[in-house]
């Protein structure tokens, strides 16, 4: 094992001050020069507010933005993860057919912007398949009060439809880069894995169920954690089909106050408070996974 410590040293120091030194130069010439009139009386309302026909707490608009920001990265990272498993393992099937399918797929959808895919698939094909499916449908006949479970998972139900489709396109985008990450794991494993799986008498599929898939998983954690933190930062572009997710919602307030600057900080660290923890979580996660592996 190595016992080395890290330590500080004047060059770190001398860094730190400069780094320091040009955020406080930034900020002075922000405050001072900006001429612009900050308002920070307005915020609190936007997290939370108090009811005065129910007389109760309730989330103000950045908090509800913050939520569906939540909802829409859980279920996207859920389903790029079954997506990104299943094209990995084509993309080393030994079918020629699989690989070309999945190929096709990480080819197509990396070299389109995110932005251009969630047009296509919103306009052209999600308004088809949530009208196939009675999803449209059915978004107009249910009432948020009569089904509080539905609307805790997938937020409003009127909103269904939009929240799906940028559900659906954020899997598949973020898919194709799990996909990636699956197959690097899955090809990371020594052939005598494979064979040894193989002497025993388990044929491809429990090969890859009991063997390969949770070794390659292990192995790939920490890039795959990474990925997820992306998925909640990339969540942000669906704003643009009107989903009410925390960056819509401040560009919502942003036109109503005029108060950018305190908008706009206040998403900041929101988004900060979302992903900041992860990173933190993949850290440790590394630490953990490299430490075993030094035994």
């Amino acid at each position: 094992m190595n016992n080395t410590q890290k330590r500080i040293t004047s060059l770190d120091i001398l860094l730190l001050a400069v780094v320091i030194g040009v955020l406080s130069t930034l900020s002075y010439h922000v405050v001072t020069q900006l001429n612009y009139h900050w308002n920070w009386s307005v915020i609190p309302n936007y997290i939370i507010r108090y009811d005065q026909v129910t007389e109760t707490w309730k989330a103000g608009q950045l908090t509800q933005g913050l939520l569906v920001t939540l909802r829409l990265s859980v279920w996207s990272i859920i389903f790029a993860l079954i997506i990104g498993t299943v094209m990995g393992i084509f993309r080393v099937s030994p079918r020629p057919l699989y690989r070309m399918i999945s190929s096709s797929y990480v080819g197509l959808i990396r070299n389109i912007p995110p932005l251009v895919l969630i047009f296509i698939f919103y306009y052209f094909l999600g308004d088809q398949l949530m009208s196939l499916t009675g999803i449209t449908e059915l978004s107009y006949s249910l009432d948020d009060k009569d089904f509080p479970f539905l609307t805790f998972l997938f937020g409003p139900i009127e909103q269904l439809p939009a929240f799906l489709s940028g559900v659906l396109t954020m899997s598949l985008f973020e898919g194709a880069y799990i996909t990636e990450i699956v197959r690097a794991g899955i090809e990371s494993i020594d052939v005598e894995q494979w064979e040894a799986s193989k002497a025993l008498g388990f044929n491809r599929r429990k090969q890859l169920i009991y063997i390969i898939l949770p070794q390659a998983f292990s192995q790939s954690l920490p890039t795959l954690a990474g990925q997820f933190i992306s998925t909640i930062k990339d969540s942000s572009i669906v704003s643009v089909i009107s989903i009410q997710e925390l960056t819509f919602a401040g560009q919502e307030l942003m036109s109503a106050t005029y108060r950018t600057f305190e908008i706009w900080s206040v998403v900041i660290v929101l988004y900060f408070l979302l992903t900041f923890p992860c990173s933190i979580a993949v850290r440790a996660l590394e630490k953990k996974m490299n430490r075993h592996k030094s035994l």
